[in-house]
This record gives C-alpha cells, sequence and structure tokens, in this order.
C-alpha cells in the first residue's frame, strides 16, 4: 500500500493516463470534477461508466477493457463493496496501480491488487494529493 508522500508524488509523477471509474457529468459528484482536474493537469484521461457516452467533453468507456491504452492508474469512485470487480479488471487488463478514492475502503480488494502487481492508494482524494505534491 502507497502511503508514504514521496510514493504518492512518485506514482503522481511517473502518470500519464488515469481511467476515472465511475465517472459522472452530474455536477454535484466529484468523479466528473476530478476527471476534468486531472485533465486540465496534463494526463489523458479515460472517463469509465456505462451510464454515460460522454463526461465533461471527454469520451466515456464502458469498462476498462473498453480503454484504448495502457493504463496507468485506475481512480475508482464506487462504493467499497462494489470495488473487487473492478480491481479484477484492472489486473485483467495489466494497469499499473488502482487508487481508491477518500472513504472508499475494501481491504479485500487492496490486498487482492497488491498481490496481483498492483500499486495501491486506498482512503485519499487524489487532486487533494496531486495539488499537494505535485508542483
Amino acid at each position: 500500500m502507497i502511503t508514504t508522500d514521496e510514493d504518492l508524488k512518485d506514482l503522481l509523477s511517473q502518470a500519464k493516463t488515469i481511467a476515472v471509474v465511475g465517472a459522472s457529468p452530474k455536477p454535484w459528484r466529484d468523479s466528473g470534477a476530478i476527471a476534468e482536474f486531472l485533465q486540465k493537469k496534463g494526463y489523458k484521461v479515460f472517463p469509465v461508466n456505462p451510464m454515460y457516452q460522454e463526461v465533461l467533453g471527454m469520451k466515456c468507456y464502458p469498462d476498462l477493457k473498453s480503454v484504448p491504452e495502457k493504463i496507468d492508474i485506475v481512480d475508482i469512485f464506487r462504493n467499497p463493496d462494489e470495488v473487487m470487480p473492478v480491481i479484477d479488471e484492472a489486473i485483467s487488463v495489466g494497469a499499473k496501480s488502482v487508487w481508491m478514492q477518500l472513504n472508499v475502503v475494501n481491504e479485500l480488494a487492496a490486498e487482492k491488487a497488491e498481490k496481483s502487481g498492483l500499486r495501491v492508494v486506498m482512503d485519499l482524494c487524489i487532486a487533494v494529493e496531486h495539488r499537494a505534491l505535485v508542483r
């Protein structure tokens, strides 16, 4: 599990592509705003949500398998009990890491991801950490 500022900064600095699972165009949802924030910070962002064709002007994909590029970070905006299938899919597509957003805590999913070689962040906001650590 990645917990130190140095490791978080390293992960955010090395990543180029981020899939935002649970991205939503609804303005009251953080997922869309954070996807937009990450895009403005220079990441190639892939919203993932089978409910939408587009999120904030970005093509939205129904699942991780549909994302046309290798994924560095899978940023997860899902209820904790809905995380395991996302982890399974992240493993199957060869993602490098998974980031479970603030209040998304699933120890079994985190353990499975780590055992499969993924770097794991849990219960932190990617935008907050980016603002604090990446210049």
